[in-house]
């Protein structure tokens, strides 16, 4: 799913929804190889602090929910994921997680740091964890009457923490965002409207010093930028997210799904028209959304190594 980058950076920059309809048969949905550094960043978080990323609020029932991303997975991903009314099993780790609790090896060489993982959690949440490990993208779910995220399984957060979220109002959520007005008005129409059989999806984009996946603001505190143009540009990654809307209009809800990728900022910024909507879209930020993404001290030095790369 690779990132929009003309569609999702623009300017003036604004915090927007900035939904679009997604194109028929586009995929949600990516098999996490063993191999994929986000793999090994889940599977820590898992296995360290399964309580930090696999919530559910209190008397909400996610199952139905789950049968319904499994199968959908299950659809858009048949060599990797299966799935039927007993549980869901994933070819790469190897391991089948049935909706009841158990959990169950499909091979001999089946993933043993994976097994150990699951076997580790709750029962309630080893298909969850099955699925968190057998996919790139984060999850949670939609509920559309209450216009909250009442589950979620998130182990790549961006400078968020879940527990902070799982539970509460649209407009709670997005309390802390920067310049925030437009995205709390919207809240409640768009919560309802992503639970209709329409699909959708937004882009995401943000430059950072970490290069991980994973950046919770309790595992992985910001660095502070260098001071000079060439030393913030070789120090900063590129972070995007594609999300995008599964809905499951019986339930009234939708599957949310955030897949992150990371990148070094000169290798995405690869020509020097990228360079110059970068730079316009950096110049146009309010302060309130640069102290937001920890960018404020970035911008100046940034805003040189643009200027030079947008040059002919």
């Amino acid at each position: 799913m690779p990132f929009d980058f003309d569609a999702a950076v623009g300017t003036p920059f604004r915090m927007q929804p900035g939904l679009r309809k997604l194109a028929p048969g586009t995929r949600q949905f990516t098999p996490l190889a063993a191999d994929h550094a986000a793999r090994a960043e889940k599977l820590a978080v898992l296995m360290r602090q399964p309580g930090e990323a696999l919530l559910c609020a209190a008397g909400f029932d996610p199952l139905p929910a789950l049968r319904e991303l499994a199968a959908e997975a299950a659809r858009q991903c048949p060599q990797a994921i299966a799935a039927d009314d007993h549980g869901v099993s994933a070819a790469q780790p190897g391991w089948r997680a049935d909706w009841s609790g158990g959990l169950s090896a499909l091979r001999d060489d089946a993933c043993p740091d994976v097994g150990a993982c699951l076997a580790a959690l709750p029962p309630s949440q080893r298909a969850a964890g099955l699925l968190s490990l057998a996919l790139h993208e984060d999850l949670a779910i939609v509920d559309g009457a209450t216009a909250t995220l009442p589950w979620m399984a998130v182990c790549l957060p961006s400078h968020w923490a879940p527990r902070d979220k799982c539970g509460r109002s649209f407009a709670s959520v997005h309390d802390p965002v920067a310049d925030n007005a437009v995205l709390i008005a919207a809240g409640r129409h768009l919560m309802q409207l992503v639970c209709q059989p329409q699909r959708w999806e937004r882009f995401v984009w943000t430059i950072t010093t970490h290069d991980t996946h994973d950046t919770h603001p309790d595992r992985h505190l910001r660095a502070p930028w260098r001071d000079t143009a060439d030393a913030v540009a070789l120090q900063a990654r590129w972070r995007t997210e594609h999300q995008t809307f599964v809905p499951l209009p019986a339930l009234r809800q939708a599957v949310f799904t955030i897949h992150v990728e990371v990148q070094p900022l000169a290798q995405a910024i690869d020509t020097p028209g990228r360079a110059a909507a970068l730079h316009d879209a950096l110049a146009s930020m309010s302060d309130a959304v640069l102290a937001y993404r920890g960018l404020g001290d970035a911008r100046a030095p940034l805003l040189a190594w643009l200027e030079r790369r947008a040059a002919p």
